[in-house]
């Protein structure tokens, strides 16, 4: 029987997003027999100074997990070095345990690392799967990385080079699929899969009955919640003006929950602005997602419109789980915002527009019907499309 040799920097017990997707992936599969393995690092997404075991089986999954530096995600240079590190480490992990016929899935942390795993596939006789989480190079050079743009024409060929080689091309949507269609890869060599939640873990849980909302002290306020990475890809400006315009609603709440490049600006902009509407809390275990993704009315995504087709919040498919409505900072004509429109499960505001969006909180605020009838509407779509069981059927029809 061929082996699935997964390939990401991060994987169980971690809980950062690509890790979480893979986790249910490859315990699914090893759960129904199949001979998988996972290449990953060994460092958590936000403690690089961890050190998780070198080798060990879990669930059936045979994971591997191999030396790299661990500078970690807070310098660029530093995070390139442990980008480095891990193509090498990886590289020969790979090389070693990868045999004909076997199916190399590789993920896109560290950024090209199919580059690596389409040489590797070649050599061995194996199939290649690229599962698209983010396009690099464009994302960094609409992020504006210093010293991309001098770079981004070569690891753009390299990494056209590695789609091509590939069996299959796995997309979070259909921009992102055009944007791939767009280098000039074959149409039939890409499959769209969006990410999933698990729709039996993460559940609506009613206000009334949700205890980390007596715990934080929110029981009585509605609340308006950011949950996950505040990273480099994400706009907060708005969001925090938004704050502003509403400090005097003495019955609303701005939760942020997660982590991030940008939550230290976000906790300093709100305290230079003397907001106390607003509370910080950390990531949540994975095991307490139903409660703490149900506990605002209203969840916040932003995406830099220049990076639509390049990303797609993977915060979205908790949030329908949840059923909970979102307010959409972004490109109107993006990936999520074309699906709460057409579903009716959320607005999107442009980038900028507190007053809009301040609107929008206020009439949600003023009619808890409307909050009912869109998170009802979120649940629906995510059992239609969203739900785990969905993707992963995709999945094992490609593998």
């Amino acid at each position: 029987m061929e082996k699935i040799i997964f390939v990401n920097r991060y994987f169980y017990p971690d809980h950062s997003a690509t890790s979480q997707l893979l986790t249910d992936l490859a315990f699914a599969l090893a759960r129904e027999g199949r001979d998988v393995h996972v290449i990953a690092s060994r460092q958590a997404y936000d403690n690089p100074a961890s050190e998780l075991p070198a080798t060990e089986s879990v669930n059936g999954v045979s994971i591997t997990r191999v030396w790299t530096s661990r500078f970690g995600r807070g310098r660029l240079w530093g995070r390139a070095f442990d980008y480095v590190t891990f193509y090498i480490s990886a590289a020969w992990r790979l090389a070693a345990v990868t045999g004909k016929g076997d199916i190399v899935v590789a993920k896109t942390d560290p950024p090209l690392i199919s580059v690596i795993a389409a040489g590797v596939a070649r050599l061995r006789k194996a199939t290649l799967v690229n599962w698209i989480q983010d396009l690099f190079p464009e994302i960094a050079v609409a992020l504006d990385v210093k010293g991309i743009n001098l770079l981004a024409p070569v690891l753009r060929w390299l990494r056209n080079v590695s789609l091509r080689s590939a069996r299959f091309n796995v997309v979070l949507g259909d921009r992102m699929a055009e944007r791939i269609i767009a280098q000039g890869i074959n149409p039939e060599q890409i499959k769209v899969i969006h990410n999933w939640a698990d729709g039996n873990d993460i559940k609506p849980v009613p206000r009334d009955e949700n205890r980390l909302r007596e715990e934080w002290g929110l029981r009585d306020k509605f609340v308006v919640g950011y949950s996950g990475n505040m990273g480099r890809a994400h706009e907060f400006h708005t969001i925090v003006n938004v704050a502003a315009l509403l400090k005097d609603s003495n019955d609303l709440v701005f939760l942020f929950i997660g982590n991030g490049a940008q939550r230290q600006w976000v906790e300093n902009e709100c305290a230079k602005r003397g907001l106390r509407n607003v509370v910080f809390k950390p990531y949540q275990p994975r095991e307490f997602l139903a409660e703490s993704l149900s506990v605002p009315d209203i969840h916040v995504i932003s995406l830099l419109p220049a990076l639509e087709g390049l990303i797609v919040p993977s915060k979205f498919y908790g949030i329908v789980a949840a059923g909970r409505s979102t307010l959409y900072f972004g490109d109107p004509v993006g990936e999520i915002p074309k699906i709460l429109a057409e579903y009716r499960c959320g607005i999107t505001v442009d980038i900028g527009d507190a007053e809009k969006a301040a609107g929008y909180i206020n009439s949600m605020m003023t009619d808890m019907s409307q909050v009912e009838i869109a998170g009802a509407n979120a649940r629906a779509v995510f059992e239609q499309r969203f739900d785990k069981c969905r993707a992963l059927d995709v999945w094992r029809s490609i593998l």
